[in-house]
């Protein structure tokens, strides 16, 4: 049985929805990020980063939550969690898989920690990281407005696991992923899903319900 190393509402959260949506078997080991377990050597010999997620598969650790998202819809087909490989939206799938991966996730780890990155500019950073936060809201926005009820058109699917999650991190901030209208409406099909509302009994996560 595979087993995600998890953090209540870390990146992590993603891959365990993904993994409820599928109904693949899994156990879970929690990593406890406030106590530093996520630096201990044991743990660093699985990630190397000291982050979650982490699942061992085979007895192997995969890490990056793009990465675990895109080889759990591969590897279980018929939930349907992405396009196929010849499918016309496939492409649209892998942009905004990656562009959620290399531009979105990275700017939240400023706006959260903003003085790791630029201890004497932190305000400054925080600013950057938020302008470009919602740049990439009124984008996703937009195509998301042409094609609903979820991001690729009627089939639900790992891009919209990792939209709902980045959405969940903006809640907080002065202007919410879901003040955007088809956003908001995009989270709130997510959020009504069972596999959401059993994920927040598992993780004991309260905000954003």
């Amino acid at each position: 049985m595979d087993t995600l190393y998890y953090s209540p509402g870390a990146a992590s959260m993603a891959v365990h929805l993904a993994l409820l949506e599928t109904g693949t078997s899994h156990a879970l080991k929690r990593v406890d990020l406030g106590a530093g377990e996520q630096d201990t050597p044991a743990y660093r010999a699985l990630n190397p980063n000291g982050v979650v997620p982490t699942m061992l598969i085979d007895g192997k650790p995969v890490y990056e939550c793009a990465a675990l998202l895109l080889l759990l819809a591969e590897r279980h087909p018929d939930a349907r969690l992405a396009p196929a490989p010849d499918a016309p939206a496939r492409a649209l799938y892998l942009q905004w898989m990656l562009h959620f991966a290399n531009v979105v996730q990275p700017a939240f780890r400023i706006w959260f920690s903003p003085e790791k990155y630029a201890a004497e500019g932190a305000a400054h950073a925080k600013d950057l990281a938020r302008r470009q936060i919602e740049t990439a809201w009124q984008h996703f926005d937009a195509f998301v407005a042409m094609r609903g009820p979820y991001a690729l058109g009627a089939d639900f699917g790992v891009l919209d696991i990792y939209a709902t999650l980045l959405m969940r991190w903006s809640r907080n901030m002065p202007r919410p992923a879901t003040t955007w209208p088809a956003l908001g409406a995009l989270a709130s099909r997510v959020k009504a899903r069972p596999a959401w509302k059993k994920l927040y009994e598992i993780e004991g996560l309260t905000e954003w319900p």
